[in-house]
C-alpha cells in the first residue's frame, strides 16, 4: 500500500516514513525541497513538487495511486510568520487548498494532517484538550486553524475524512539515529542547547521570572518517534473507516527551561552557558497538552516521554551527523571525503557552509578543512 506523504522530506515527515515502512507501507514523498532534505528520504520514491502545482500532483497521484495522504507540508517558523504573513497564507493555506482541490477531483482519499498546538493560543487551563478554544496569536497557528476547517468542510461536500494531529513540541531523533534534526535556521530549544554543550557558546533563556517553579517557560516535549506512529496509527483509523476528528499529541508533562538546560548537561557532560534575555512577546508561561483522545481512539501512549530519552536521541544525532549533514544538505557526495583521507569526523565543533569544497586533511592538528572560493570551515577537534 502506497502512501503520499507531502513535506516527507522534512524533520518528522521523514520519521512517519521510516514508521511507514516498519508498518510494511510504502512511503512516496512529494516535497519541494525548499526545507526539506533529500538526503532524509530512505524509505520509498521521492517526487520533487510543490503543493500548489496541480498539474504535477495529479500525475503524481495518478502514477502511484496512493490509498491515503500525510500532510506534512508547510514553513512552521512563527516567528517567521509574523514578520512575512503572506508567505505563510500562501504556502500554507493557498497550497494545502489547492492540494485538498486536487485530491478531491481525483479521489477523496484520507487525509492525516499534521497541525498544531499554536492554534490555541494563549491556554485558558493546562494540560490542554482538543474542545479548548482554538485563539491562535501568530499567522503560522492561524494558517493550521484555517485549514483544519478546509478539511472539514471537505468531509461534508466531499467525504474527504481526516485527523487533524495537534502536536505540542517536537523533539529527540531517530533512535536508530538513522535521521535526525537538521532546521536551517534552527530554532528549537533542545538542538539549541545541545548545539551550546558542542561549541561551548551560550544559549539564550527568554524570560525567567514566569509563574512557573524556577521562573522559566514550560513546554510538552513530544520525541519524534512517537508522533511517526501516531500517524501510522491515524492512518490505520481513517483506512478502518474512523469519523473526521482532530486530537492533540502530547506526554501530558511539562519541563521547563532551566529542566531542558540541566538535562542536557548531564547528557553532554559539559556545562552550558546561558544569557537570561527579556520574555518574547505571547510567550505563555506553559503549554502542556491533554492526549486523552489519541489514547482513546488511535490506543497511542508516548513511549519515549523521557526528558532525557529525548535529549540522548538528539545528542546523538547532533554528535555523529554534523559534519554529515554540512556537506549533503548542499549536495556534496560524501564519499569525496572518505576517498581522500579515509575516515570521516565522529564529531564536528563548528562548521559553516562552504561549496566548490576541496579537502586538506591535517594530521598534526587533527582539523578538518573545507575551502572555497566562497567560504572556509573547520571542523575542531574532530575524533577519527
Amino acid at each position: 500500500m502506497k502512501i503520499l506523504v507531502t513535506g516527507g522530506a522534512g524533520y518528522i515527515g521523514s520519521h512517519a516514513c521510516k514508521a511507514l515502512a516498519a508498518a510494511g507501507m510504502e512511503p512516496v514523498v512529494y516535497d519541494n525541497l525548499s526545507r526539506g532534505n533529500r538526503w532524509a528520504v530512505k524509505w520509498g520514491p521521492l517526487e520533487v513538487g510543490d503543493i500548489g502545482d496541480e498539474k504535477r500532483l495529479r500525475a503524481v497521484l495518478e502514477q502511484h495511486q496512493p490509498a491515503a495522504v500525510i500532510h506534512f507540508a508547510a514553513f512552521a517558523y512563527v516567528g517567521e510568520s509574523v514578520e512575512d504573513p503572506n508567505l505563510y497564507y500562501q504556502n500554507n493555506v493557498c497550497g494545502s487548498a489547492a492540494l485538498l482541490r486536487t485530491i478531491t477531483q481525483w479521489k477523496p482519499i484520507p487525509v492525516v494532517f499534521s497541525s498544531t498546538c499554536a492554534t490555541y493560543g494563549v491556554p485558558d487551563q493546562v494540560p490542554i484538550p482538543e474542545n479548548h478554544p482554538q485563539r491562535p496569536i501568530n499567522p503560522y497557528g492561524f494558517t493550521k486553524l484555517v485549514v483544519e476547517h478546509i478539511l472539514a468542510d471537505a468531509d461534508h461536500a466531499y467525504g474527504l475524512r481526516s485527523v487533524s494531529l495537534r502536536y505540542f513540541n517536537a523533539a529527540g531523533g531517530d533512535p536508530e539515529n538513522e535521521i535526525g534534526e537538521a532546521h536551517d535556521p534552527e530554532t528549537h530549544l533542545i538542538p539549541l542547547v545541545l548545539a551550546a554543550a558542542r561549541d561551548g557558546t551560550a544559549v539564550t533563556v527568554f524570560g525567567d521570572d514566569y509563574d512557573t517553579k524556577d521562573g522559566t517557560c514550560v513546554r510538552d516535549y513530544i520525541h519524534v518517534a512517537d508522533l511517526a506512529d501516531a500517524h501510522v496509527r491515524a492512518l490505520k483509523y481513517l483506512l478502518a473507516g474512523g469519523a473526521t476528528t482532530a486530537m492533540n499529541l502530547a506526554n501530558a508533562h511539562g519541563y521547563s527551561v532551566k529542566e531542558v538546560i540541566e538535562t542536557a548537561e548531564r547528557v553532554c557532560g559539559a556545562p552550558i552557558k546561558v544569557k537570561i534575555a527579556p520574555r518574547r512577546p505571547g510567550d505563555p508561561a506553559a503549554l502542556i497538552g491533554s492526549a486523552d483522545r489519541a489514547r482513546e481512539l488511535l490506543g497511542w501512549v508516548p513511549q519515549r516521554g523521557a526528558l532525557d530519552v529525548q535529549l540522548t536521541d538528539a545528542w546523538n544525532w547532533m554528535r555523529k551527523n554534523t559534519a554529515n549533514q554540512l556537506v549533503t544538505e548542499h549536495g556534496y557526495q560524501l564519499m569525496n571525503t572518505i576517498l581522500r583521507i579515509g575516515a570521516w569526523p565522529k564529531a564536528a565543533n563548528s562548521a559553516r557552509q562552504v561549496v566548490n569544497h576541496q579537502i586538506h586533511y591535517r594530521p598534526l592538528n587533527r582539523h578538518l578543512r573545507l575551502r572555497s572560493r566562497q567560504g572556509q570551515c573547520t571542523f575542531k577537534n574532530a575524533s577519527w
